[in-house]
């Protein structure tokens, strides 16, 4: 991987997140966690390159975030769908995730990323805030994509590195 510009990477951020859907990972050597995102972007914030997350409270990942106050967002341009849906689908509590997959954890910048990516954002988070059922203006949003109640933690996060390989 060699370090770029956020700004060089070519394709679309809509695409690259709810199309090719991203890892979201989090922790250090000792203990990690990586899950399947297809909710969030990119942009500029507070004068800063940033990425925007939404981890719901039950995500084992989002202990680690919460820890560390890093992670990493690892694209693969629509490949590893399949195992993108397995660690969508199954806790980090239950199986070691990189295992079942076959995926290679990689560390930088007190940080873990996946070496299979083709893209790392390495993010540094800068802001944290809950949504909830006031949030909502449009009133559809909630009964469809909250049945649960379980509002999701939205992070705002520096990209503080790019990768690509």
């Amino acid at each position: 991987m060699k370090e770029i510009n956020i700004r060089d990477i070519k394709e679309s951020a809509v695409k690259m997140i709810s199309d090719d859907w991203a890892l979201l990972s989090a922790g250090n050597e000792n203990s990690f966690n990586t899950m399947t995102v297809s909710w969030g972007g990119i942009g500029e914030l507070w004068g800063k390159d940033v990425a925007f997350v939404f981890v719901r409270p039950q995500r084992y990942t989002k202990e680690f975030i919460d820890r560390e106050g890093m992670m990493t967002l690892s694209f693969f341009g629509g490949e590893y769908k399949k195992e993108m849906g397995f660690c969508g689908k199954n806790s980090g509590r239950d199986f070691d995730k990189c295992k079942e997959t076959g995926l290679t954890p990689e560390f930088s910048d007190g940080t873990v990323y996946i070496k299979e990516a083709k893209h790392v954002l390495i993010l540094k988070t800068l802001a944290v805030t809950e949504m909830t059922p006031d949030s909502f203006l449009d009133k559809e949003i909630e009964p469809s994509c909250y049945p649960n109640k379980d509002y999701h933690i939205v992070y705002i996060a520096e990209i503080v590195k790019t990768l690509e390989k």
